[in-house]
Formats: structure tokens, sequence, C-alpha cells
């Protein structure tokens, strides 16, 4: 993933780069989902402001604990909805994640 540059602030961040932070599209994304790439991202928020990102795994509590590292606050929520291409009902993972506020 690419750095977010210019020293730019963002109320939210929302992603699907990858299909989890575990199943990745490219190796070079790895370094996003560990404890500095997360504090990096959380530094171009405003306070308050939000992170999430949609994952096609199940929750993943070490993932968790990364995000709690670098933020205030964070949550994991399994959202299910129907699948046309499968035909039937599927479920992935939104983590949502807060920056303190001042």
């Amino acid at each position: 993933m690419r750095a977010i540059g210019g020293g730019r602030r963002f109320h939210a961040v929302l992603l699907d780069i990858d299909h989890s932070p575990r199943n990745l599209l490219h190796p070079q994304n790895a370094s996003f989902y560990q404890t500095a790439g997360l504090r990096a991202l959380a530094a171009h928020l405003y306070p308050g402001g939000v992170f999430a990102l949609w994952s096609d795994d199940p929750p993943d509590e070490e993932f968790l604990g990364m995000l709690d590292t670098a933020f205030a606050t964070s949550r994991a929520h399994v959202v299910t909805f129907p699948n046309p291409l499968l035909e039937s009902e599927s479920a992935s993972t939104v983590y949502v994640a807060r920056k303190a506020g001042d």
C-alpha cells in the first residue's frame, strides 16, 4: 500500500485493499497491518477520526490487538449480505477504529 503523503489529515479512511489482514493481494502490503503501519495511518487522522477496513475473513483477535495499540478504540463487526454470485448469504468483517479526540 502506498503511504499517505503530503502531511494531509483526514476525518475518515475507509479501505478495502486485500482480502484480509492475513490474506494479502500483494506481499508488499504486509507492513500496513503491523503496529507501525497502523500508527502511521492514525497519524493522518484528525482527533476523533475513524479508520475502517473491509475483510473477507472472520474477526482476527491479533489484528484487533494491533488496532488497539494505534487507536483509542477498535471493534470488529460481522456483516452478512446476500451474495448473488454464490446464490447464498455471505459474511465479512468490517474493522472500525477511532483515534482519540482532543
